[in-house]
């Protein structure tokens, strides 16, 4: 039989504000945007996307989603991809807000 934790949802949720440096226009930041993306994508195996701030150069708002059944490993997962984006140096991290759904 199932216990309660093993039939948890745990759905995490994160928006992350980015500032790009030494970025000139709307083409070079998609470019910086696609890569992030593409590589927490395939790194992590999560739902992301830039999800506001499209039209300013130096500004970008990403958001992530994951899903779990456990919210420890759910959280530390956002943890780490947000160390992930500020270790790749692409963009500074300049905001970060992390929600955890349970159902």
């Amino acid at each position: 039989m199932l216990t309660r934790a093993e039939l948890e949802m745990v759905i995490g949720v994160c928006q992350i504000h980015l500032r790009i440096r030494e970025n000139h226009s709307l083409k070079e930041k998609r470019h910086v945007i696609r890569k992030l993306i593409d590589r927490v994508r395939h790194r992590f195996n999560v739902a992301i996307s830039e999800v506001d701030d499209h039209d300013l150069w130096q500004r970008a708002q990403i958001g992530i989603c994951t899903v779990g059944n456990d919210r420890r490993f759910v959280n530390s997962s956002l943890d780490k991809i947000i160390d992930f984006i500020e270790k790749m140096y692409l963009a500074e991290v300049i905001e970060k807000e992390i929600e955890i759904i349970t159902f």
